[in-house]
């Protein structure tokens, strides 16, 4: 029964284009790569799908701090934090976030997760007991929608960016917590949330404000502070999700806020409280990335990965322009996510396709990751990208463009 009910809904998904595949990349994380799978040989690919934003995952000074830290610390924490997998490395880690984002946060302390996905359903769950509603954009990520759904709090969305909606929600709430929770920067689409509107009804309401800044740590702001450094503010309501995975190159994730926040975090957050730690060596390794992100070599890169974006959207935006009625349309995005919004599903998979056999791998991402009728191609850049493949890129979509119905 259960194998007929699945094997169902599987020809269901197939029938509207929105059964999912995986791809095995045969080399190390990198703008070049080299692809199998859908019945397909490895092939070469410039790869547009990676959140590596810096560049940082395949660095050799990152290299060589991974095996320095499993020489000193094994290659396994052993237990969860509260019982003895809470290293020096942990705790080494957690004082260089904390002091990173401290001009963002007062009396800010930071707690490392394994993943983003973890720590978003930690604050969600640990934060939001029944006295609390959770006031959420539309468009959040799926660890922020699901950490709200399974939290004891009210939930309310409002739609995206709508600061207004939002007001007029927060004045209607009678619980005595509030949580504002937004991306800083939207996964799908680019753009960056009115953080200081969001920041000013927190103030005004007496609500709190959590921020996943998964795409903007490491990539905006003074030393890629991220998203809160970027807009310039300072509060002790600001409660920041950063990943590790993305800008800095490793893995994992951290939560920095007043230190009372993190404290219950500790005592309650239960994906942190009975999960095995992560590796010390992957904390080892990150307090290298943090020196990247914050040093010269950081900017470099941030203001490469810019000068990349600030082509693309040259390039595409005239091509997009040059061809109306292909009905595509460019995202409002400055920063490295770039969609190219396509509408349907087959249209923008026929268009990923198109792209693969020039060897552009650019992924059709599909509802219910986006709504409906937003089918779109998700370009990421990273500073390891050079203008030859971003002229590439446009090629391959020009070309795309000509063949396809």
């Amino acid at each position: 029964m259960l194998i007929d009910h699945l094997s169902r809904q599987l020809r269901e998904r197939e029938a509207h284009s929105l059964r999912r595949s995986r791809r095995i990349v045969e080399l190390p994380c990198a703008p070049r790569v080299s692809v199998s799978g859908n019945a397909h040989a490895a092939r070469p690919m410039r790869a547009f799908c990676s959140n590596d934003y810096l560049g940082l995952a395949n660095h050799p000074e990152l290299r060589a701090a991974l095996a320095e830290g499993a020489c000193r610390w094994g290659v396994g924490s052993g237990a969860s934090h509260l019982i003895s997998g809470h290293t020096r490395a942990h705790a080494a880690l957690e004082d260089d976030l904390a002091d990173f984002l401290a001009r963002c946060i007062p009396q800010a302390r930071a707690i490392e997760f394994c993943s983003g996905y973890m720590a978003n359903l930690a604050l969600l769950t640990a934060l939001g007991d029944a006295d609390t509603t959770i006031f959420a954009d539309r468009l959040n990520h799926a660890s922020l929608i699901d950490g709200g759904l399974l939290s004891k709090a009210t939930m309310r969305r409002y739609a995206h960016g709508r600061t207004d909606v939002l007001a007029d929600q927060l004045a209607r709430c009678t619980t005595p917590i509030r949580l504002i929770v937004t991306d800083a920067v939207f996964s799908m689409d680019g753009d960056l949330a009115p953080l200081p509107e969001l920041l000013a009804l927190a103030e005004r309401f007496d609500a709190w404000l959590i921020v996943d800044d998964a795409h903007g740590f490491g990539v905006l702001g003074e030393q890629g502070r991220g998203t809160l450094a970027h807009f310039g503010l300072r509060s002790e309501r600001l409660i920041c999700m950063g990943t590790l995975g993305k800008a800095a190159g490793v893995a994992g994730a951290f939560v920095v806020a007043h230190e009372t926040i993190v404290d219950w975090l500790v005592q309650a957050a239960r994906t942190y409280v009975y999960t095995t730690a992560s590796p010390p060596a992957l904390a080892h390794t990150l307090r290298a990335s943090l020196r990247l992100v914050r040093g010269e070599e950081g900017e470099r890169r941030r203001a490469r990965l810019r000068d990349l974006v600030r082509l693309l959207r040259t390039r595409l935006g005239a091509l997009i322009a040059d061809r109306p009625e292909l009905g595509w349309r460019l995202g409002e995005s400055s920063t490295a996510i770039q969609p190219v919004i396509v509408g349907g599903n087959e249209a923008t998979l026929s268009l990923s396709a198109a792209l693969e056999a020039r060897g552009l791998w650019v992924p059709a991402i599909r509802p219910p990751t986006v709504p409906v009728g937003s089918a779109r191609l998700r370009i990421t850049l990273s500073a390891a990208h050079d203008e030859d493949d971003v002229a590439s890129l446009v090629d391959g979509l020009e070309h795309a463009a000509k063949e396809l119905p």
